[in-house]
């Protein structure tokens, strides 16, 4: 379960900075998942197409909150509410992921492929955007939104 920043006890900076660094790895995740995870998981794994398009709606949501707390103040009243929302849909996200199909990607597809896919996840991390209001992680939003 996430703890409160409220609970935290930290000021409005400290609570920015957190959502920050929050926003700035799931930033990165989504990116590098979308462009490459996602693809390639309906290219290997056909029968798990439809797992794989609500996680990409499930990063579309992500994105979308993602930008909107990148452009409020730590002290908007909905602050913190918006962050828990994130944090939760986000857990949520990744224990389907976890729990429902990856397992059923390793089952299908080679170690090889995974090393492979691992390498092409992680050379992808450094040009992957860090902030939601970067020009690549908004097309990416707006994309969703057109598809």
């Amino acid at each position: 379960m996430a703890v409160c920043l409220q609970e935290t006890g930290a000021d409005a900076n400290r609570k920015k900075q957190l959502v920050s660094q929050i926003l700035e790895a799931l930033t990165m995740h989504t990116y590098i998942e979308n462009e490459c995870m996602y693809p390639e998981t309906r290219r290997l794994v056909p029968n798990l197409d439809e797992a794989v398009l609500e996680s990409y709606e499930e990063h579309h949501v992500a994105d979308v909150l993602g930008f909107e707390l990148a452009m409020m103040s730590p002290d908007d009243e909905r602050f913190e509410a918006k962050t828990m929302v994130l944090i939760e849909a986000v857990t949520h996200h990744i224990e389907e992921e976890e729990k429902e199909w990856f397992p059923k990607v390793r089952e299908a597809v080679s170690p090889q492929q995974l090393q492979d896919l691992g390498a092409r996840l992680a050379a992808m991390k450094e040009k992957a955007p860090r902030k939601p209001t970067a020009p690549r992680a908004l097309k990416k939003a707006m994309d969703a939104v057109r598809a």
